[in-house]
């Protein structure tokens, strides 16, 4: 007889509602690209000196790359396992989210600093979605960040994408009410 094995306390659970949120806000993004894709110009435009932004982007991906280097390193000496960039779509976060709008009484000030990051993180599936089949029109890359070629534009606005998201999450994390069922040591790891 086989046992299942079983799953590491530490590694996060996906809330199956965050998940289906954020893939159906990418695909609303993906169907937004689209519209723009059928919209295009048949007008090439001309590209302009200095608009690819690729010096900004080299300097950001270094820093992305360091901090990302020092959670992993945190997270495993805390003895934290799984991604923390799925922390945002996981049970815990869905809890606290529930705490903090169900608490009695409604703690306002946290709603209220909520709602710019919670925009903000909801919009970068949109935004990553509709690059994919608007960064097909050439004028929708030819003077973007990355262009003017389509992977260029893609890699810059995704990891654009992927710094607003985690400034976001990382500030609800800051904002939200602690989930009763970990410890305050999960929370400041988490």
């Amino acid at each position: 007889m086989s046992t299942a094995p079983s799953r590491p306390a530490s590694t996060p659970r996906l809330s199956a509602r965050l998940i289906t949120l954020m893939g159906a806000l990418f695909a609303l993004g993906v169907a937004q690209g689209a519209l723009v894709y059928l919209q295009r110009s048949p007008v090439l435009e001309a590209q302009v000196a200095d608009t690819d932004g690729w010096a900004v982007h080299a300097v950001l991906a270094v820093v992305v790359a360091v901090v990302a280097l020092a959670v992993a390193i945190r997270r495993r000496r805390l003895g934290r396992r799984g991604s923390a960039l799925l922390l945002p779509v996981g049970e815990k976060a869905a809890r606290r989210v529930r705490l903090t709008v169900r608490q009695r009484p409604r703690p306002w000030w946290r709603l209220g600093a909520a709602v710019l990051p919670t925009i903000l993180l909801l919009y970068g599936p949109i935004r990553a979605g509709e690059q994919i089949i608007a960064g097909l029109d050439p004028n929708f890359t030819v003077n973007a960040w990355g262009g003017p070629g389509y992977l260029g534009a893609m890699a810059c606005h995704y990891l654009d994408t992927l710094v607003m998201m985690a400034v976001a999450a990382w500030l609800l994390d800051r904002i939200l009410l602690p989930d009763r069922a970990c410890t305050a040591a999960d929370r400041s790891v988490d």
